[in-house]
């Protein structure tokens, strides 16, 4: 998961299934099996099996460029002025699949009442990963 530069609201509904139809492309590019993708205007979730010679870091960067190219070409979302440096990835056991597709496909409905911020504060609590607060702004 990832959001836009400085969590801008700039990913309208309209074309969002556009830039994950084109995220999908690059993973397939990379051999890695797509689940779910979606989100909402200020971030994004992959859900996707990595191929084993496929560094997540390299996919992530090779997914945020490519994708950036590509909003900037079709110029589809006006507001959009880039993604953040960082992202989250974080692992799951495999029978935890079908409930990680419908929490992402069910993001609009979600973030009606939880941030985009406080979801993934949670998810790193929930992995037990430290954080500090300074770095997640």
């Amino acid at each position: 998961m990832f959001s836009t530069k400085h969590r801008e609201r700039s990913l309208t509904i309209d074309n969002r299934k556009k830039l994950y139809q084109y995220i999908w492309g690059v993973l397939k590019n990379k051999k890695c099996h797509l689940y779910q993708i979606g989100g909402v205007e200020d971030h994004i979730h992959i859900l996707t099996h990595i191929h084993p010679m496929v560094a997540p870091a390299l996919l992530i960067k090779d997914i945020k460029l490519s994708s950036t190219d590509f909003i900037k070409k079709e110029n589809i979302f006006k507001m959009f002025s880039g993604w953040q440096d960082g992202y989250g990835a974080f692992t799951y056991n495999f029978n935890s699949k079908d409930n990680l597709i419908e929490y992402i496909k069910e993001q609009e409905e979600h973030h009606k009442t939880e941030s985009f911020l406080d979801e993934y504060k949670r998810i790193l609590i929930e992995h037990n990963i430290e954080f500090n607060e300074k770095y997640l702004l």
